[in-house]
């Protein structure tokens, strides 16, 4: 009887041992199943990265103490994250035990990239570069590089005319190449045939299209203008006109915060500078939206060939069919300009 007793008691005993090590442990382990990341975030690894890579990236997207415990468990288990690259997404609420097993599996998370109000190359590199791995310099050497662009039918001067203002989702490490690649794509889709046939009537290529469209988005900023605005110089160019755009002048000087354009700054010596070439300019100055290029293919009729900006500064521009009209309407705008110091 005393040894059953003592046999009870001490299977009791280690009962209660094992009981208090599995609460210990599952105190220990709580943290890293219980616990959440306290944001939304990136871990952002490169070929050849390490766990204390990981664990700073996490640190510096997400949080500190949610860092140490990821990479306390990638260290447990032998993680190894050498032939990892890529962007992978990290939700609030995340435990540091789920993002481990996702770094483990290198499931790579897409990157939203959206982009508007995008007048150059030099602009456009340095949106792309905030977002992905190889960074502006490399987008920006071959939107500049013409042999690199060969494949895609493009040149610097037009490759923008290809690029449309959208949002869109990418892998963090994608290419500058293999991202235009896909740009080319969505181009492609958007250029259909009714698209390209409302073009032909103008006598237009939709690159074409896109450099009036630009044009049009620098003129104005209202929206409800802007087909007005497209159809005008749609009648310059039937009648042969010089198109005599301001916005081309500031976009050949490089200076889009000029106020007022002198005679002096039309003489400006450039491709662009639609004062001094007749015709188009050899590619868009800004990236248009899509709208603005529908405003181009479905601009109404009228017969204004002269437009000023509107002499009470609300945006919209007064519009003329003769000179005379025209010149009226431009001396009250730069009576206006005077009256307000604006040089």
């Amino acid at each position: 009887m005393a040894t059953k007793k003592k046999n009870k008691v001490a299977i009791k005993a280690i009962s209660l041992a094992v009981l208090i090590a599995l609460i210990a442990v599952g105190i220990w382990l709580a943290p890293y199943f219980a616990t959440g990341a306290p944001g939304d975030g990136m871990i952002k690894l490169r070929k050849g990265s390490t766990i204390e890579a990981a664990t700073e990236s996490i640190a510096t997207n997400i949080d500190t103490q949610f860092a140490q415990r990821v990479g306390k468990l990638l260290s447990m288990t032998g993680a190894d994250l050498s032939n990892r690259q890529g962007a992978f997404k990290v939700l609030k609420g995340d435990s540091p035990f789920k993002v481990m097993r996702l770094l483990r599996s290198g499931a790579e998370s897409g990157i939203r990239f959206t982009f508007n109000n995008v007048r150059t190359r030099e602009e456009f590199a340095e949106r792309w570069g905030s977002k992905f791995m190889l960074g502006k310099d490399e987008m920006l050497r071959v939107l500049n590089d013409p042999i690199a662009l060969t494949g895609m039918g493009r040149t610097p001067d037009n490759v923008t005319a290809m690029l449309l203002p959208d949002s869109y989702e990418f892998y963090w490490d994608i290419t500058p190449t293999e991202f235009l690649v896909k740009m080319k794509g969505y181009y492609d889709k958007f250029w259909n045939e009714e698209r390209i046939s409302k073009a032909r009537k103008l006598g237009l290529t939709p690159d074409q299209v896109a450099v009036i469209a630009s044009i049009v988005e620098e003129e104005t900023a209202k929206a409800d203008e802007r087909p007005k605005v497209a159809r005008l110089y749609l009648n310059r160019l039937k009648a042969n006109m010089p198109l005599q755009a301001d916005p081309t002048v500031k976009f050949a000087i490089g200076d889009f915060t000029l106020k007022r354009i002198t005679n002096a700054m039309t003489r400006t010596v450039s491709p662009y500078n639609t004062y001094v070439n007749p015709g188009l300019p050899p590619g868009p100055i800004r990236i248009p939206e899509k709208a603005s290029l529908d405003a181009v293919l479905d601009a109404p009729d009228h017969n204004y060939i002269y437009m000023c900006a509107a002499e009470d500064f609300s945006g919209y521009h007064n519009f003329a069919v003769d000179y005379g009209t025209h010149m009226a309407n431009a001396r009250r705008y730069q009576a206006a300009l005077n009256a307000r110091g604006i040089k």
